[in-house]
Order: structure tokens, then sequence, then C-alpha cells
């Protein structure tokens, strides 16, 4: 690691939503260190040259999200779990190599840990919605804790084929409308897709399920997709993207930094209400009077 001033950055495009620096300065100011954590709004066609001047640029490290994911994985060299996933989201320098790995993994198991303690525990069957780089992260995450059948369910059927073929047997292909049927015999409900997002058309899914279901939800805006408002409500267990947010940040900090910092209350209760401040305010009802 280089001594004096440390810049660490978010690269995607666009980067203005980004919660990361928000995350990594408030772990920055609590230790006391030299750094700075930046956002970098990087077009598509210009990734791999503002790659090539990483280091020349003063960054000893970063995070990629959208759209760089797969692509940063041929400019770096990816470890095992990167591969398996097929997407990275945290860089660092061993050396004069670029490394990076994919923590949404760790973030992800991390998570359902703290919020529902347990939660693997005889696992036999998990039910995954959607088919794209956090679908692909979630899968690896359980089958390193060993769930032995993982539904994947998809609008396009074929894309869930293809991790069938990447993952291999453990995964099976289901259709959208056997969401409600497969329920019944689940412990473990993820939803990977967008549906649900702040902008984005609903989730709708019958919660016809056993009193032990887990409902985890990648959206992190809202806070409270309707998918968890459901799973509250009926009394079922809810993990929220929030949280594996703030879990899948660990190690990328620990890798630039040397340091493993603490998800606290303290680090959620600020996030949330940055989430909260940029919502979109509410719609009134038709006849609501003002």
């Amino acid at each position: 690691m280089s001594d004096g001033h440390k810049k660490v950055c978010i690269m995607a495009w666009p980067a203005g939503h980004s919660r990361s620096p928000l995350i990594h300065n408030y772990w920055i100011k609590q230790h006391g260190l030299d750094a700075e954590y930046v956002r970098e709004a990087v077009p598509p066609e210009k990734f791999k040259e503002f790659i090539s001047h990483f280091r020349a640029n003063g960054y000893v490290g970063g995070n990629v999200t959208v759209p760089h994911k797969e692509t940063v994985l041929t400019l770096s060299e990816p470890d095992e779990r990167a591969k398996a996933v097929g997407a990275a989201n945290c860089v660092w320098y061993e050396g004069e190599k670029l490394r990076s790995t994919n923590t949404d993994v760790e973030g992800f198991l991390g998570n359902l840990d703290v919020v529902a303690p347990g939660w693997g525990r005889g696992l036999e069957t998990a039910m995954v919605l959607g088919a794209g780089g956090g679908a692909r992260a979630v899968i690896y995450a359980l089958i390193q804790r060993n769930v032995g059948r993982i539904y994947v369910i998809n609008r396009t059927v074929a894309r869930a084929e293809t991790l069938k073929k990447k993952f291999g047997a453990r995964v099976h292909v289901a259709k959208w409308e056997e969401i409600t049927g497969l329920l019944g015999g689940a412990g473990l409900l993820v939803n990977t897709t967008t549906l649900g997002m702040v902008g984005q058309p609903p989730l709708d899914v019958n919660l016809r399920c056993p009193a032990s279901l887990v409902v985890a939800d990648l959206v992190y805006a809202p806070l409270e997709t309707g998918l968890l408002k459901l799973a509250r409500e009926r009394g079922l267990r809810p993990a929220d993207g929030l949280g594996m947010l703030l879990h899948q940040a660990v190690r990328g900090f620990e890798r630039w930094f040397g340091i493993k910092p603490e998800v606290t209350p303290e680090l959620r209760a600020m996030v949330e209400a940055d989430l909260a401040a940029s919502a979109p305010p509410a719609k009134s009802a038709p006849h609501q009077k003002k």
C-alpha cells in the first residue's frame, strides 16, 4: 500500500445514485485515515482507458458497478469468486497487479446471517427471481452454503437456462407462473430483479408459504419494497437490500486500507436518512384533501 493520501472511487455510468461514498467516507472518518472516496462517472467507451491510468491518477482501488462489472474482469486479475460469478465489483492493487473480486457474495450472506440467524440451517430449497449479475452472486453464495436446490425464475427462460449451465445440477429453471406453487416448499425467496424499485413496476408475488420463509430483496430504494412489506405483514423474516449494500462494502475497505470496518446501527441510520431525503414524494390519493 502506498504511503500518504489514498484515493478510492466508485466507477459507474451514471454514478450519482451510489451510496458507496457515504459508507466508505464514514469509515474513513471513523478510523482517522488520510483518504477519500469519490464518484467517477465513466462512460462504457472510456472505461478501458480510465483503468489503464487508474494508479497514475492516484487511486489505490475502487468499486465497480453497472455497466462495468463484467468488462473489468478482462482489465484486471479476477479471483476465483469473480470468475465464477462472471462479474467483479471491487478492485485493488497487489504490487503492480490490479486484482478484482466480487463482494456481493459475502454482502448477501453477511446480511442474512445478521437479520435471519440460522437461515441456512437445513435449508433445502431456495428461489431466486431474476437471472442477471445479482442472481449470479446469490446463486454462487447459496451453493457455498450447500443449499441443495435453487430454483431460478426469470421472465426470459433462456437466461435462466444459461445460469443452470454455468452453476450445475443444483440449479433448476422454473417459469414465472410457477412461483406460488413452488413457494410452499421453499425456505428462502430472493428478488434480484429491479421490480419494486423506485420508478419500476411492482413485484407481484403471492406469499403463500411456510411461516419460516426468509424473504430477501436486493432492491434498497425504496428501503421497504412491496415484497418486504408483505413479508413483514405476514410475520416472515425480511432482509432488505441496504443490509447487503453495507455488508458488501466491508471487504473492499479492508483490501484498500488494511482495516476491517463494522456495519453499525449508526451507519445504517445515516444511509437510511440519506435514502429517505432523496426519495420521491408520496403521491396523494385522488380525492385526498390538501
